[in-house]
């Protein structure tokens, strides 16, 4: 039996239109890690509460992932997940739901994410007793970090007998542990986002302790510099919004505003399901990103139109068989694309 029975899936079936995107761009993506190349992740839309990591935290573990973009909402739920997974719940029947239907899981203490649920008091407050003693010793002793870097230190030194999900499925947990290097823009727009604010409010904790989105740039220009040595380092989408737009931008910030020689992405990939219409950066093409100095015409470039819940775990998956035996990847590569 193959040992690459999802990389020979995919070549044997997918041949033409959206399935050939996918097909190059996990070719592509081994191309460029074969060479040594590294890759960034952005992480939009819900992707943690739809479980990711069950395939993201393994492609961490084996070096397919180097560095995260994340919104809050995606960095908290990875939290969540692994802390309160047996209390999420389900709904498979969403689409038929009446108002009232969503007012009851609101009495019942949930918040709905399409067909689940994330529930107030395993999740959210389960997590705020933990951090926000966090957040007032920051105070106390006018500590600042990065928003990421209260959850790395959390998520590290929970007990796991608390944890419901399995940790090995926990991509927070496993960035954590190789102290990856993330981005977190416009982290306010979380739950946990407003849960800092309220404590911020009643003066409990100080806002400064959390360093800014514009802190986060700066950091982020040398961390790239490190990061796009050698073969370069790629840029994998999912989704749009802040969590794409904003690391993409650090390629010709470097270069026209700290006016400084930088290399360009060397890859891009984004799987979309926004319409590409006047005026949406989310669903440019990434022909548009060339005319603001973020790729080139030679840079590797695909998008995928189509379910990131479906197309990330296939993907992640083939190239996790690829990291597994790239000897035996390469030739059915070759084998398959005489």
């Amino acid at each position: 039996m193959s040992n690459l029975p999802t990389l020979e899936f995919i070549l044997r079936n997918y041949k033409n239109f959206n399935s050939r995107a996918l097909r190059d761009s996990v070719l592509a993506y081994i191309r460029h890690m074969v060479k040594g190349g590294k890759m960034l992740w952005t992480l939009a839309g819900a992707m943690s509460s739809a479980q990711l990591g069950i395939t993201l935290a393994p492609a961490i573990r084996a070096g397919l992932v180097h560095a995260i973009s994340s919104t809050g909402a995606n960095l908290e739920e990875s939290l969540f997940r692994l802390v309160a997974h047996d209390s999420y719940k389900d709904f498979p029947d969403y689409r038929y739901f009446s108002k009232e239907d969503d007012v009851q899981i609101l009495a019942n203490r949930a918040r709905r994410v399409t067909d689940t649920s994330i529930p107030e008091d395993e999740a959210f407050r389960a997590v705020e007793k933990y951090i926000l003693p966090m957040w007032v010793e920051a105070t106390q002793n006018g500590t600042r970090k990065f928003w990421h870097e209260y959850f790395y230190e959390l998520v590290l030194k929970l007990d796991n007998r608390l944890f419901e999900g399995n940790p090995e499925e926990c991509w927070l947990l496993e960035a954590a542990k190789q102290n990856l290097p993330i981005i977190v823009p416009g982290y306010e727009d979380s739950t946990f986002g407003n849960i800092f604010a309220s404590h911020v409010k009643t003066g409990e904790c100080s806002a400064s302790i959390v360093k800014s989105g514009i802190e986060y740039m700066t950091e982020f220009y040398d961390q790239y510099r490190k990061l796009s040595r050698g073969q370069g380092i790629g840029f994998f989408q999912i989704g749009g919004g802040i969590a794409g737009d904003f690391p993409i931008c650090v390629v010709p910030s470097i270069k026209y505003d700290l006016q400084e020689a930088v290399r360009p992405w060397a890859y891009f990939c984004q799987i979309s399901d926004s319409t590409t219409s006047y005026g949406s950066y989310s669903g440019a093409t990434p022909n548009e990103k060339i005319t603001w100095d973020k790729l080139t015409k030679d840079t590797p470039m695909f998008i995928i139109e189509s379910d990131a819940t479906i197309v990330a775990p296939l993907m992640l998956e083939a190239l996790l068989e690829y990291k597994a035996d790239p000897g035996n990847a390469v030739k059915t590569i070759k084998s398959f694309m005489k």
